[in-house]
């Protein structure tokens, strides 16, 4: 884990956001106020993401890059458990005022590795 990755996952770790399972979030894909986002580099986005998800940068995004809606589900989700952007970036959601922000730490290989599809480009 780079020096970054250490300082986020200390700084946002467990506890800090909820945390919502792969097969939760592949149940509730598809309902209205469910909203995805993957803040892996662009690249990684490209390869692979969940159908749907909206690609963030964790710590550049703004609010007009969130639903209107401060009551809608928010999901992150990164590479892995190790990874510790999405935690990041979903705080940062919290701060916003969203009072339904969750981190789905499996990430993209978790969702993968379940068998769930993908998205493209």
């Amino acid at each position: 884990m780079s020096q970054l990755g250490s300082f986020i996952h200390a700084a946002f770790g467990r506890g800090k956001v909820p945390e919502i399972s792969v097969e939760d979030v592949a149940d509730r894909l598809g309902q209205g106020n469910l909203y995805v986002f993957d803040v892996n580099p662009r690249e990684r986005w490209a390869r692979g993401h969940v159908p749907r998800a909206v690609n963030l940068d964790p710590a550049d995004f703004t609010i007009a890059d969130l639903p209107e809606d401060r009551t809608a589900t928010l999901v992150f989700y990164c590479s892995d458990p190790r990874c510790g952007a999405s935690r990041f970036a979903a705080w940062r959601a919290q701060q916003m005022g969203y009072t339904s922000v969750f981190v789905m730490p499996a990430g993209i290989r978790g969702w993968q590795e379940a068998g769930n599809p993908v998205e493209r480009g």
